[in-house]
């Protein structure tokens, strides 16, 4: 079979380098092909990330093992020898910008595996990569350049979930900068001020925000094949809102990044929303934001923790099974419960009738209540099940009033009954069981205790507040209520009707 000479530019070798020449026959295959380019360049590297691009075709040549004449190539084909991955400018959704490598030569949903698995983000089916919005540079932001934050040092791996070392991937756990970069991933960034929200870019119409979903990337193609180049910026969003398996202790990053894109969506208005869902999710940034200043701390270390004490208790069973006796056990397995007095009240049309005292027994998901203590032995006057019920606050410090509103499910509506607490630490306890109940959980739970403890620090936010307003209102002002609703509310309502409680 007749040879004839194939150009293959070699991208290592520089932009003004010339193609390298050589001579083929059409039965060779790309293995051969890379193999002798290789040899004739004579550039002592690592070349195993690297494939040949055809760039008439817009295809990579991935399989080494087809002839040239299989791909039906011949001596006019424009042939690019560059690496596979590249560095890629990633913007989060928490306004961050990330310079990471990519791949280049896989489809986009497999890119985006990768880049979720060095992030430490579980279930990459609901993101999605997007192309951003062109910015008008301006001469007064030629001297403010953004900060980005570099990871193209990470290695890349093959496995489906990275090892953890204190609650984060090991890569991030290399270096203080790295644990640094992974913190502000993983923690919620304070509210923009009202400048930076009023220079983000706000659909005006419904045919801009087709215009931004018109930018979402292809995923069954590549980042090259649709315009995709070396250190071009793109935008890791949350596509498909289906979530599910959303565990605290492992999604971390997932859940801050996934609130920040609820945040900018609300603020600029991308997502439609009633008035009152506007002024509730402003409520929650608030309270999100107080919760993170009075406790910057991570909740990986308590999910390591809580991860090491179950192996420990587990351990513990295990060694002492012989030698305990069946009662032992049977005392140790058996669920905690919760008794106390407690006032009940069920409010009703045309009734006068108040709170009542009974003696309350917590167990399992379900509420049983007395005459007196004496009685728990009998039968409970009744017995409330509060699994899938709607378990909400009703709290004044100033007047000491600790009330637990519940909304039990009932094939005629929704119960309404409501239970008074004599003092902090009752309500703690009681507060956090009726919220595990509602999940399913039991007493018995490895999170009672961390409930009660975000309970109690949540009362402790409570009862600083009120006398804080005179003494550090520096303390509020660190917040500005101008940065949790639209601006367009702003302008509907006074600055009184939005504003801290």
């Amino acid at each position: 079979m007749a040879g004839w000479d194939l150009s293959v530019t070699v991208e290592d070798l520089g932009p003004d380098a010339p193609p390298v020449t050589l001579s083929v026959t059409s039965d060779l295959h790309v293995g051969g092909v890379i193999l002798r380019l290789v040899e004739k360049t004579q550039i002592k590297r690592d070349w195993s990330d690297h494939a040949i691009w055809w760039e008439q075709k817009q295809r990579w040549l991935l399989r080494t093992s087809w002839t040239l004449e299989k791909y039906g190539i011949h001596a006019d084909a424009r042939l690019l020898y560059m690496p596979q991955h590249k560095p890629l400018k990633l913007g989060l959704p928490n306004g961050i910008t990330l310079r990471l490598h990519a791949c280049f030569s896989s489809p986009v949903f497999q890119t985006l595996m990768g880049i979720c698995r060095m992030l430490n983000i579980r279930h990459p089916e609901e993101l999605s990569l997007l192309r951003p919005l062109e910015e008008k540079k301006k001469k007064k932001d030629k001297d403010s350049a953004e900060e980005i934050y570099d990871l193209t040092e990470v290695p890349r791996s093959s496995v489906s979930r990275p090892c953890l070392y204190n609650g984060m991937p090991a890569h991030f756990a290399d270096s203080p900068k790295m644990e640094a970069i992974y913190k502000m991933l993983s923690v919620t960034q304070p509210p923009p001020a009202p400048e930076v929200v009023a220079k983000q870019y706000r659909p005006a119409s419904v045919v801009d925000k087709a215009h931004i979903n018109g930018r979402w990337l292809d995923s069954s193609r590549c980042l090259i094949q649709q315009g995709i180049r070396e250190n071009d910026r793109l935008w890791l969003r949350f596509k498909y809102f289906a979530f599910y398996d959303i565990e605290p202790k492992y999604d971390v990053v997932r859940l801050t990044q996934l609130y920040e894109q609820a945040r900018w969506s609300i603020l600029l208005e991308d997502i439609d929303c009633t008035e009152e869902e506007m002024m509730l999710f402003g409520a929650l940034q608030y309270h999100i934001s107080k919760v993170s200043q009075s406790e910057p701390k991570l909740l990986s270390s308590s999910a390591a923790m809580d991860d090491l004490e179950s192996a420990l208790q587990s351990l513990e069973v295990k060694m002492d099974g012989e030698s305990s006796s069946a009662s032992e056990m049977l005392e140790c397995m058996t669920a905690p419960e919760l008794n106390d007095y407690l006032k009940i009240f069920r409010p009703k049309k045309l009734t006068l009738k108040g709170y009542k005292q009974y003696w309350f027994k917590f167990q399992d998901t379900s509420i049983s209540y007395y005459k007196s203590k004496e009685e728990s032995i009998g039968e409970p006057i009744q017995q409330i099940n509060l699994r899938g019920c709607e378990v909400a606050p009703d709290v004044n410090m100033a007047a000491q009033k600790f009330l637990i509103r519940l909304l039990i499910p009932a094939p005629e509506g929704m119960n309404e009954v409501y239970l008074r607490c004599e003092n902090e630490q009752q309500y703690a306890q009681w507060m956090a069981a009726c919220r595990l109940a509602s999940k399913g959980k039991s007493l018995a739970d490895s999170s009672f205790q961390s409930e009660i403890k975000s309970i109690h620090s949540f009362l402790a936010m409570q009862r600083t507040n009120p006398s804080s307003h005179g003494n550090t209102p520096a303390n509020d002002e660190s917040i500005n209520t101008h940065s949790l609703v639209s601006p367009r509310y702003h302008k509907k309502y006074k600055t009184k009707q939005v504003q801290l409680p």
